[in-house]
Order: structure tokens, then sequence, then C-alpha cells
């Protein structure tokens, strides 16, 4: 199902998504159900300006009103798809990745019962997770790595810097945030969460990436 990703920024959709999240996860805390939804979200988002910066040289605009998410019937977000080319540099990518974002973030925190600096991180996260794997796509991930630097110099200080971290001879994000997943009935905290001891989750991020 198409949708409009201006909708991530008005409070109907947004509290009709909390709905949504609680028939997939169940009851949980507002702002557990409010963080999840908003890394899925955020994920998508960012895909269509980051993976055609690094697959083709050319962002597609990230502004909301260019971009359309693909919503799947049970409430899972699938993609999302830009109807216009923005061009220019990562410094502008990253400027425009910034305002969007910021729309949404400004939105959809407090309906969540989440702080902003939270919600910033997670979009961290995302913008460092899409641009790892398209890079690795491209057979090209360091080069994809370094543009996070200055695609984070555009959105500027409101969000931390994505960050990476050497796992054997692969590399998997030092994640700024914890999607708050295994405070879900029969959740689990992911491979990569910060909410474990280093060594627990060098050992896993290990298994995962051989």
């Amino acid at each position: 199902m198409p949708v409009p990703a201006t909708a991530l920024a008005t409070e109907d959709w947004l509290r009709e998504d909390l709905d949504t999240a609680r028939r997939m996860y169940g009851r949980s805390p507002v702002r557990t159900l409010g963080t999840v939804r908003w890394y899925s979200a955020s994920s998508v988002l960012v895909a269509p300006a980051l993976e055609s910066l690094v697959l083709a040289g050319a962002a597609l605009d990230p502004a909301l009103g260019a971009v359309t998410l693909d919503v799947h019937p049970d409430g899972r977000y699938a993609g999302a798809r830009s109807a216009r080319a923005l061009g220019g540099s990562p410094e502008t990518v990253g400027a425009a990745l910034g305002d969007a974002l910021a729309e949404v973030i400004a939105a959809a925190a407090p309906i969540a019962g989440a702080g902003e600096p939270a919600f910033w991180a997670i979009a961290a996260d995302s913008i460092a997770n899409r641009l790892l794997w398209a890079g690795s796509a491209a057979g090209d991930p360091a080069a994809a790595m370094e543009l996070a630097g200055r695609i984070a110099d555009g959105i500027g200080p409101r969000m931390p810097r994505p960050r990476y971290a050497a796992v054997g001879r692969s590399h998997a994000v030092r994640r700024a945030s914890c999607c708050l997943i295994y405070e879900i009935p029969g959740g689990q905290k992911c491979v990569s969460c910060p909410r474990q001891t280093p060594a627990e989750r060098d050992r896993r991020l290990r298994a995962a990436l051989g």
C-alpha cells in the first residue's frame, strides 16, 4: 500500500500507527511501540536517497513530499521510493535528509513518549546501516562508510555521527540507539544491540558475520 511520507509527520497517522504496532506486537508501553516503529520507518525513509547516492552516484530527493512509503497490509514498512532527483554533494544530501528527519522526529517523538535525541540516534543508525548495505552491494563498503561522515556534516550536531566497528573481515554499525524490540512480549535483543556487554555483542556479531 503506498503511503506518502508526509504521513509520518501527522498526528492522525502516528496514532493509527501505534494501533498497528499493538496489533503486530501485542500490548506494550507506548514508548516501546513508538520506538520500534520509528526504527523501521526511519530505515525505509532514508533508503532512496542513500542507496541512489552510493549505487548511482546521484541522490534522489529525501524530502517528505517526494517520498512514498510502501506499507505491507500487515503494517510492515516494506520500502520507499522518491519521485525526483536531488543530486549535489553528500553534504547537500545530508542537509536534505536532516530537514526530512527533523520534521518527522518533531512530530513522532512526543506521541511515542520518547525524547527527540533518542529518535535522532535511531536515525543515525538507520543511515549507517543503509550506507553499509548499499556499499556492500556495490562492492565498496569502505567508500560508503566514508560517506557517512559527510552526510552527518550536512545534518549537523542534532544527530550523532554514524559509527562502524570492524568485526573480523567485515564491518558492522556501532549503534548509538536501541530499538527496544526486546521489550516486546517474546522479543530478544538484536545481535548488535548496544544494551549488551561489549564482549557479548562482539561474540554474537562474529557468529552472525562469520
